[in-house]
């Protein structure tokens, strides 16, 4: 480990602090309990941290942190199910970029990938570029996944 990945941890480190309420509020929103937001943002600034001197680009570290927090989401989301504890009773919420229940509801509906779209685009205003290159996948196809989740929200919504 020589200087680049010293600098590339500082940048890591920088991007943790500044973007906290960012992620914190990303995997709340999955998984609708506080301590398990705070619990996947830390073992996500772990690895992070633990790993910084494998990001290629420090140009990337914005996205490259948001494919970790997402990855961590995944897993415990699948370990939950796995675990049948979805039957524990939520927290009541606390924080929350969401104010319309009914939205809440329909965006339960979506898949996890979709609704990853949905929120980055309109609650963290992210560019569909940065979506596409944080899902690797290419821009039409996640503008035909934001636009059929869209029409989706809105059937939902109808009723």
């Amino acid at each position: 480990m020589g200087y680049r990945s010293k600098t590339k941890e500082s940048t890591v480190e920088t991007l943790l602090l500044k973007n906290y309420d960012r992620y914190y509020r990303l995997a709340y929103s999955y998984v609708r309990n506080s301590h398990d937001a705070a619990d996947i943002v830390q073992n996500s600034a772990y690895k992070a941290i633990k790993n910084s001197s494998r990001l290629k680009r420090e140009d990337y570290a914005a996205t490259w942190l948001y494919r970790i927090v997402l990855n961590e989401i995944f897993t415990f989301c699948g370990q939950k199910k796995t675990e049948a504890l979805d039957a524990v009773p939520k927290e009541p919420e606390a924080v929350d970029v969401y104010e319309d229940i009914d939205l809440k509801r329909a965006l339960e509906t979506l898949s996890a990938e979709d609704k990853m779209i949905v929120e980055l685009k309109y609650f963290e205003e992210w560019k569909l570029e940065e979506i596409a290159e944080l899902m690797q996948e290419n821009i039409n196809t996640v503008k035909s996944r934001l636009y059929r989740s869209i029409r989706k929200l809105r059937l939902n919504l109808d009723v």
